[in-house]
């Protein structure tokens, strides 16, 4: 039995990835970034406060609102050179999904995109002598920046011998979004009981749990090439392109339908649901059907229920509040843009926690804190 399958409920910190670390590490950067805030009134801008946590950051300068946003990949590209090297070339979907990562984080909170930066970085500039996947990768990047609207302003492609492994690329990228005139940005101030939650399909893997993705490949026979029960190989699974989720924000938000929230749900899974700080209670009764792909993995780290939802999106790609009776309508909307969707429960009083009825789980307050420490 391989260690992934010894220890299921660790198999997320075992393939390197501790988010109690890491987000305590994010609320201490947020400590020290809140010092910083005095510096943009200088030059006549201010800082909205309460994107403090939030998925983008909010700033208003010039006589307008602007958010910005900074995200990675992580680990997705080592896949796709994996699969690449067995001559299926997918780097232009982990070029668009890191884009996707940015726009969807961006849209969040109501922002617009405007302008996109990438950060290609290799270990050895030679990667860029293999014309086809570099192809590849401005192709998917370009095409995420076309489904994004915004344009494609530059970026940095350093050389990181040491830093980086001599066969791989770290993608990322950083955004800037405006939020119209006469909008508020979605910062849940306006998030209550009785709100519903609308619950928007992921693709399948997304940008987040490549790591472990990685681990339970290497303790297959086959890795990568390995067969899903549909017949797909488990490299190609999960390589399929991220859902961009921008263009049904506008829709939504652009109809005028009362949103009074908005959750990428990436790394920590339907944890991402209580992202706000409210104390309030976020009760699910419906979920998405599980992408293949997502189930394999699950199966063959052996991952509780209650693990692998806080650890992948398990089907759920965006999540979008709004008032009571409005979640129908999100969800036709959603069906014109090619997305599933369902309304798949509701906020309420109470202690700030998620219940998801359907598996029998509840997450406390304390298995996500995003914000800064208090």
């Amino acid at each position: 039995m391989s260690s992934v399958q010894k220890r299921g409920d660790q198999a997320y910190r075992d393939a390197g990835v501790d988010y109690a670390v890491l987000d305590a590490g994010k609320r201490l950067a947020i400590k020290a970034a809140l010092a910083t805030s005095s510096h943009i009134e200088r030059r006549g801008g201010k800082v909205l406060e309460a994107s403090r946590g939030e998925s983008a950051f909010v700033f208003q300068a010039g006589g307008q609102t602007l958010a910005l946003v900074m995200e990675g990949l992580g680990t997705k590209s080592i896949i796709a050179r994996r699969v690449a090297e067995r001559g299926r070339n997918h780097f232009d979907a982990v070029a668009y999904d890191t884009v996707a990562a940015i726009i969807n984080d961006l849209c969040c909170v109501g922002a617009r995109p405007l302008v996109l930066n990438a950060y290609f970085s290799t270990g050895r500039p030679e990667w860029f002598d293999n014309q086809e996947w570099y192809e590849q990768l401005i192709e998917g990047w370009f095409a995420g920046c076309v489904d994004a609207g915004c344009t494609w302003g530059g970026g940095e492609s350093p050389s990181l011998p040491e830093l980086v492994t001599g066969e791989d690329i770290e993608l990322a990228g950083s955004a800037v979004g405006l939020i119209p005139d006469g909008r508020e940005p979605v910062l849940g101030q306006n998030l209550k009981a009785g709100n519903e939650i609308v619950l928007i399909a992921s693709s399948g893997l997304h940008a987040n749990g490549s790591s472990l993705a990685r681990m339970i490949a290497s303790n297959l026979k086959d890795e990568y090439e390995t067969p899903l029960p549909s017949g797909e190989t488990l490299g190609d699974a999960l390589l399929r392109r991220s859902f961009m989720y921008s263009d049904l924000v506008d829709s939504v938000l652009d109809a005028g339908l009362p949103v009074t929230y908005m959750s990428h749900v990436t790394g920590h899974g339907l944890l991402k649901l209580m992202r706000p700080t409210h104390d309030l209670t976020y009760r699910i009764t419906r979920l998405l059907p599980v992408p293949e792909v997502l189930e394999f993995m699950v199966q063959k780290a052996e991952m509780s229920a209650r693990v692998a939802y806080s650890t992948f999106n398990m089907g759920h790609g965006f999540a979008i509040y709004c008032e009571a009776g409005s979640g129908e309508s999100i969800v036709e909307s959603a069906k014109k843009k090619g997305l599933d969707g369902v309304v798949a429960g509701r906020v309420e009083d109470g202690r700030r926690r998620i219940v998801v009825e359907p598996l029998e789980i509840e997450y406390g307050s304390e298995e996500l804190r995003l914000g800064p420490d208090s």
